[in-house]
Parts: structure tokens; sequence; C-alpha cells
């Protein structure tokens, strides 16, 4: 062996020592991790791309299929009692049908999975991530693999996306971050921004409006609200939905501030149990386990403590499972 080839084969072996140290490292770094953490952030830079117009839509099995998709995104209470058991829709958090940039557009979704979810610590297909939205935003239980509603949200996606990159995090994806003020969270002030600006649309308690039979504007707590399980829980979530989305029609209209003061008081109010709950022993072991981020489960707010409790909403699955 010469000398040159000694040095590359010490130098090989010093690399790949050093490589699974790193790993390992790495490793006992993400042992404590949030279990909630998004994908990475849009970049910034203009919104130019468009999803294709409903007009546009060829007349054959596919486009009737991205209806019946389009037609359950925006009235996801089609499924109640099956699949959904609170009094949301897709729309409600993925505005203009899912077309509104900044407001988590599903244009934006399609291409980046399969993807890492650190929610459930796996790599998540596409129908993984709309079955994980019908358990928490819908306080429900996802549709099987292959099922019409599952295909056709599926397909209504894949549609949206027409032209879109892929494997590529586009601008407007998501909702845009914002920065946590020097004040915080404060959810007294925030009833003060929700009396103000939501609660016209929301209710004083709430409770949301129907017109007729129809849900108008989504309940933000109580039986019919997302559970404590949703990302929208989260008061960083919420606060960026909301500074960019809301109050509707007239976005980035609030503070930074308000947009967080008016987040933590929606989200420190009592919603249907998180499903994980069902798994674990107490809400002590649910909240280490899953509610390490910013949120309210799991504290004190009022005397009571949120979180504790074996409120499911309308969903009929027992706490034991």
């Amino acid at each position: 062996m010469n000398q040159r080839t000694s040095h590359l084969l010490i130098a090989g072996t010093l690399a790949s020592a050093l490589s699974l140290s790193l790993v390992a490292y790495a490793q006992d770094e993400a042992t404590e991790r949030d279990y909630q953490v998004p994908l990475p952030e849009a970049p910034e830079g203009e919104i130019s791309f468009q999803p294709p117009h409903e007009r546009d839509l060829p007349d054959n099995q596919y486009g009737e299929m991205v209806r019946k998709g389009r037609d359950l995104f925006i009235n996801t209470q089609a499924l109640r009692g099956e699949y959904v058991f609170n009094d949301q829709n897709c729309a409600n958090c993925h505005l203009d049908a899912g077309r509104l940039a900044n407001s988590a557009p599903m244009w934006a979704s399609f291409g980046v999975y399969p993807a890492y979810r650190g929610k459930n610590d796996k790599v998540n297909t596409l129908a993984e991530r709309i079955q994980g939205c019908f358990t928490y935003s819908m306080n429900g239980k996802p549709p099987e693999y292959g099922s019409e509603p599952l295909v056709a949200m599926q397909t209504y996606l894949h549609w949206m996306a027409t032209g879109a990159p892929i494997n590529e995090s586009m601008p407007g994806r998501g909702y845009p971050k914002l920065e946590e003020t020097e004040q915080g969270a404060d959810r007294e002030r925030g009833a003060e921004v929700y009396a103000q600006q939501c609660a016209v649309c929301h209710g004083d308690e709430g409770q949301g409006q129907k017109v007729g039979e129809r849900q108008a504007f989504p309940p933000l707590w109580g039986d019919g609200a997302y559970n404590w399980g949703a990302g929208m829980h989260r008061v960083n979530t919420a606060a960026n939905f909301i500074k960019a989305n809301m109050p509707l029609g007239k976005p980035y209209s609030l503070s930074d501030q308000q947009a967080w003061d008016v987040a933590a008081f929606i989200n420190s109010h009592e919603r249907p149990q998180d499903p994980r709950r069902r798994t674990l022993e107490s809400v002590d072991e649910t909240d280490e386990t899953f509610h390490n981020h910013h949120g309210f489960y799991g504290d004190e707010v009022d005397g009571r403590r949120l979180g504790d409790h074996a409120d499911f909403g309308e969903n009929p699955t027992p706490l034991d499972g």
C-alpha cells in the first residue's frame, strides 16, 4: 500500500466516524422535539402561480371527480356524521376554496408531499395529510384509502396544482410567519380585539353563525370547533392565519400584537379533546407528549385546567378507544 492510498483510507475512516458522531448527536438532540414542527417556511418573493380556472375543467371522469372534491372542500359538512363531527369546512382555514395565497392554498401543498411531519414522526403521503385534517380539524374520522371522498379531495388538489413545481416550497404556501412581540400574547387584550373585530361573524361566545342550516361562519371554540389536536389550536398558527386573512375581507388590517392577542383569547377556550388522549393514561401524559408548543392545552385558565375532560364532542369513539 503506498503512502497516498494509506492517507486516503485514513481520511475516509475519519470522515465516516465524524458522520456517525454527527448522526448520533442529532438523534440525541431530537429526543425532546416539538411534535407539530411544520414543513419549511414558504420562501419570500412574488406570488406568481395561478391555479387553473374551473371553466377549463374537462368534461370527463377526471373533471367530475375534481368537481366532487371541490364541493366537499367547500361544504365538508356534507360528510357530517360519517367523517365530520363538528361544524367546520375545509374552506374555513383555506380560503377561496383553497385558492387564496397565504391561506394555506392547496395548489402549494400538493407538490410538497410525501413529506416528513413531526406531528406523527413519520413521512406522510398527501392522503394521510388529508386524513389528519379530518381527525383533528373536523374532529372526525379519516376517510378510508380509496374511498370516494378521499380520492375526490386528492384529485381536486392535483388539479389545483396544474403547472406547479414538485418538491418545492412556493411563495404563498401556508400562512406567513409572525415574529413574537415584546409584549407576548395576552388573552385579556385579545378579548377586546375579539369583541371589536371578530364577534360580529363568529358570535359573542365563539359559536359561529348559521344561515338557515348552512354554517356561514365557523365556531372557534366549543364542541363545534377544531379539537385540541388541530394545528389551529396553536397560538402561533392561529396568529399567522388571522394576520394574513382576518377579519374576512380585511387581511393585514390587524397589528401583529392584535393578531397574537386575539389568537391567545380564542385558543384559551375549551374545545373537543385531543383524540390522541384516547391512547394515553392522562392529560399530563398527553400534554407532555404532544403539546410541547405555544398552546393552552393542560394550562389552568380561569380556575379550570383546559383539556382535563373526556368530551370528544360529537365524535362517538369512547375514551378507551
